[in-house]
């Protein structure tokens, strides 16, 4: 299964992994927004337009103020609970890693964005029909044995691809190498059973806009409960509604209440 490491302390905020992805995958340009602060974010946030974003962060560390970057996108979960809430199916873990999307199935119940931990599934209101986007790890190029196009740009090298066992043991080295410069957490590793996207970070991952006190189990796990449930309780509905339609239609019957048929 391949993962991507994210090492934000090699990050300079240049943003060359925004573009890629935007090129490669067709996603217009958003306007740059300024914060009354005097910060700037660009964009904002993720959209159904932007896939991933570089955020910016002014924190202290060590008793002096520095600037600190983290990156937010879909993390493409082991056991990715996205998934498991779609009722036709139409997100699906592939065994390469990343988690895809098929808009022919889907029905647009956005039981996926509830879902998900990370906020990732994003809808396309601006549409007649809309979709739910997401980033897709650049499935295609993986598949064909390359890598996601943000990691191929990065002229940091802020990003990594490979083996998710591999990942995760350079994460852990880069921190035993340098334990001043990391916290030491793989954010990831463990987070939701694991993710294909993995992090490292200069200051605490909450600082940096990363969820936190997320379980080490599966959301996943939780979901399924839920969701089958879902079928029963559609089929149960179904046979009240049809029972109360029989009851009305005898009482209008025996009434004489019954809408005479159209000559």
């Amino acid at each position: 299964m391949k993962a991507m490491l994210v090492d934000t302390t090699r990050c300079t905020g240049c943003r060359s992994c925004q573009v890629a992805c935007k090129q490669w995958n067709n996603l217009p340009a958003v306007q740059t927004r300024f914060f009354s602060d005097g910060s700037m974010q660009n964009p904002a946030h993720r959209s159904s337009k932007t896939w991933a974003v570089v955020t910016f962060h002014e924190l202290p560390k060590n008793n002096r103020p520095g600037l600190f970057f983290g990156r937010l996108q879909c993390f493409h979960c082991v056991d990715p609970a996205c998934a498991d809430a779609c009722p036709v199916h139409a997100l699906k873990k592939t065994k390469l890693g990343p988690v895809v999307y098929d808009p022919g199935l889907c029905l647009g119940c956005r039981y996926c964005q509830m879902a998900c931990p990370f906020n990732a599934p994003r809808f396309d209101w601006d549409k007649p029909v809309p979709e739910i986007r997401k980033c897709t790890m650049c499935y295609d190029r993986v598949a064909a044995g390359g890598r996601p196009a943000c990691v191929a740009a990065c002229p940091a090298e802020a990003l990594a691809f490979g083996e998710r066992s591999e990942m995760v043991a350079e994460a852990e080295a880069r921190i035993r190498q340098s334990p001043a410069r990391y916290v030491a957490h793989v954010y990831g590793k463990n987070e939701v059973g694991g993710t294909c996207v993995l992090h490292l970070a200069a200051v605490p991952f909450e600082s940096l806009g990363y969820p936190s006190g997320l379980p080490d189990e599966p959301v996943a796990d939780h979901i399924r409960s839920a969701m089958h449930t879902v079928p029963y309780a559609m089929a149960t509905l179904g046979l009240a509604l049809g029972a109360v339609a029989w009851v009305v239609n005898r009482r209008m019957e025996n009434t004489g209440d019954k809408p005479d048929k159209a000559e």
